[in-house]
């Protein structure tokens, strides 16, 4: 049964149309890559996900509710967790008054989220813009964690850290799939990671929905049409 569902979902900034027809189902405890080359509508598609920019056409349910006329305050309080592209950490807060802004009452606290991140609980009192790339990234997760989401979104969770790092956080997304009931969207395009963690792939090309299926499915005719590698 599909948690989050966008059917024929069109979006515009102004004038200018970015989604043009996004279909996507994201299932109770499934985890969705959602794919395609820069500038294809992901990021925006999130934010329609989100509430941060309005639809005009097409539909959007998330836990049997209808999104169309949310606030993205009421949005997030139905249980939607963001990790924004660019982690946007609060940089003049310590990292544990960053996990407190976010805190809500439920399953994640801060001992889950330092058990996950040992390193935010060794840095708790250290502001959050002295950490590395890679620190803010493992902060931005904990503090979406902290709202006891019911479905997380990672919007370029890897982008622009160095592998080791990288490696970190795949392996906390991994564990996040098998100790948790969390529906997760990964936007992303490493392949070789997300097989180890997405049930499911959608493809997105000039903001419509082009390709849906498992990631075993892509084939090299799919891959150099529609991602380029």
């Amino acid at each position: 049964m599909s948690f989050l569902t966008l059917e024929g979902v069109t979006a515009s900034y102004g004038a200018s149309q970015a989604l043009f027809g996004i279909d996507l189902s994201v299932g109770e405890g499934e985890v969705v890559a959602l794919m395609g080359r820069n500038g294809m509508g992901k990021s925006t598609t999130i934010k329609v996900i989100c509430r941060l920019l309005k639809h005009s056409a097409g539909k959007v349910r998330f836990a049997g509710q209808d999104m169309s006329s949310l606030p993205a305050h009421k949005a997030a309080r139905l249980g939607l967790g963001l990790v924004p592209e660019g982690r946007r950490c609060f940089t003049n807060l310590s990292v544990y008054e960053n996990l407190y802004a976010s805190a809500r009452p439920g399953e994640w606290d801060f001992d889950k989220v330092h058990a996950l991140f040992p390193r935010l609980g060794e840095r708790s009192d250290q502001l959050a813009g002295s950490l590395s790339g890679g620190e803010q990234q493992m902060l931005a997760i904990g503090r979406a964690l902290m709202t006891n989401p019911r479905l997380l979104i990672l919007d370029e969770a890897t982008e622009g850290l160095a592998p080791v790092v990288r490696q970190e956080i795949w392996a906390s997304i991994a564990t996040l799939k098998k100790t948790t009931g969390l529906s997760i969207i990964v936007v992303d395009k490493t392949i070789s990671e997300l097989r180890h963690v997405a049930d499911k792939v959608v493809i997105l090309e000039r903001g419509e929905t082009v390709w849906r299926g498992t990631i075993d499915g892509l084939s090299t005719d799919i891959k150099d049409q529609y991602l380029g590698v």
